[in-house]
């Protein structure tokens, strides 16, 4: 007994199947996939790409992140740097404003004057 197989289509050399347009077979023709891996694509490839394709999405927005974190990190010092100098001009200017010379030219005005001679202490018996 005869054992089942499937029939081959033998398609007329040259035809073209009757179907409308297609985008996957116009991209097969142009470009000659068939010609690079033979009869068709190999499957079992299919996953490790899928998979290497995935890692380097992963590395690639990973290196994006990184950068923008940086470039934020970058921006707050330089922000610190700034409030840091201000803070710096402020205090001095605060020292120098607290000193008793600077101090008794502001009250001047207020008729307030510095007393020259030391206090009295006061002892009571």
């Amino acid at each position: 007994m005869a054992q089942n197989t499937f029939r081959k289509k033998i398609k007329p050399v040259g035809s073209k199947s009757p179907s409308r347009w297609n985008l996957f077979r116009w991209i097969e023709e142009k470009t000659n996939i068939n010609g690079v891996l033979g009869e068709g694509f190999p499957v079992k490839l299919v996953p490790p790409l899928c998979y290497a394709a995935f890692l380097a999405l992963v590395y690639i927005w990973s290196n994006h992140s990184a950068e923008k974190t940086i470039r934020k990190i970058e921006k707050v010092q330089q922000e610190v740097e700034d409030i840091r100098a201000d803070v710096t001009t402020l205090e001095a200017a605060y020292m120098y404003s607290s000193k008793q010379s600077e101090v008794a030219k502001k009250v001047m005005s207020l008729d307030i004057y510095e007393i020259e001679e030391p206090p009295m202490k006061i002892i009571v018996d």
